[in-house]
């Protein structure tokens, strides 16, 4: 009797745990299921928060990644619209129920149900991967792996973001940090026609600011941000990439009528905004999720479109460790991706 094939996965026995290269069974998909052989999968901060175990519905051992792109290998039943060899992308949304009143109106990224890779399924640090169909989003051929993967998750969230903001062609765009979001939301910007303006710490940031497409530079550690945006005659869209929610309030008087911050920055601190703020100039305050994989899909179209590219380094499968805590140690080049070789 043959043994069932197997391929390698980088898994954490515990919450907080090392990450270890084991070889798992390479599962053949269900219905309405595909499996993807693995070129590459970004290193995104939320993979903290599914490793650390934190977001419910997660087992250990838990295999995680959730910017996965690669090709169709084996598909299963009930499954229309894509075939073997078909090169695809699955981010932070992998599936949803399909019939509850967020997916019916196509925003099944708010699902209840909502399967995130590493959560429902074994994620994509890892050489193979079955995913539900709804989740594929199509990688265009002018896009490597390695920089498709980042966009399924960091980069569909930050132009997702923009476009849905009330920000229009011409309007002024502030992006809140130069991070691995960051960095992507000021080429998005800037290549969607914004008068964009990039916010972070340090003088030594003006030359990437401006190198990524950004008008202009504000330094948050010399200036209030409040007060240089609204020299700029008053930001109509802030879109917050940090995870530090002081650094978000303070943005607040630097809106313009009706100016919005819009946070994709998680922080467990909250943000501070008095009545006053919002009712005197009728600003918002909210939060945006990533996107469905239609979302991705129009997010690499139109990066492909702009030239908008993340900076990434690549590293193989087997450094996932070390990548992971230069990730968290914020000594990244803005996007970590591994590669697996396949």
């Amino acid at each position: 009797m043959s043994s069932s094939p197997m391929h390698r996965s980088m898994q954490i026995a515990e919450p907080g745990g090392d990450m270890s290269l084991v070889q798992v069974e390479t599962r053949e998909p269900g219905p309405g299921q595909v499996r993807i052989t693995v070129e590459a999968c970004g290193v995104c901060h939320s993979d903290a928060l599914i490793t650390g175990g934190y977001i419910p519905g997660t087992t250990f051992p838990v295999t995680t990644g959730h910017e996965i792109a690669g090709r169709i290998d084996a598909i299963g039943g009930d499954v229309t619209g894509w075939s073997v060899g078909d090169r695809v992308a699955v981010g932070w949304y992998g599936g949803s129920c399909g019939h509850c009143d967020a997916c019916r109106e196509g925003d099944g990224v708010l699902c209840p149900e909502l399967q995130v890779p590493g959560v429902a399924y074994a994620g994509g640090f890892a050489d193979s991967v079955v995913v539900p169909a709804v989740a594929l989003a199509a990688i265009p051929d002018e896009l490597t792996a390695a920089e498709a993967a980042p966009l399924a998750c960091a980069g569909v969230t930050v132009y997702n973001a923009l476009r849905r903001s009330s920000a229009r062609s011409g309007d002024t765009v502030a992006i809140l940090g130069l991070g691995g979001l960051g960095h992507l939301g000021v080429q998005f910007a800037s290549k969607m026609g914004f008068d964009t303006i990039a916010m972070a710490r340090g003088p030594e940031k003006a030359s990437l600011a401006h190198k990524l497409g950004a008008s202009h530079y504000i330094d948050s550690a010399t200036s209030s941000t409040a007060d240089a945006l609204q020299a700029l005659g008053g930001a109509k869209v802030v879109l917050a990439t940090v995870t530090d929610a002081a650094a978000m309030s303070a943005t607040i008087d630097g809106l313009g009528r009706r100016g919005e911050l819009v946070i994709v920055g998680v922080a467990m601190e909250p943000v501070n905004v008095t009545p006053l703020q919002l009712v005197s100039r009728a600003r918002r305050v909210y939060g945006h999720a990533s996107g469905i994989a239609v979302d991705t899909q129009n997010t690499m179209r139109f990066a492909v479109q702009s030239g908008v590219r993340a900076w990434i380094e690549e590293v193989a499968l087997e450094e996932a460790g070390a990548a992971f805590q230069k990730m968290l140690s914020g000594q990244a080049r803005f996007r970590m991706v591994l590669t697996t070789g396949n």
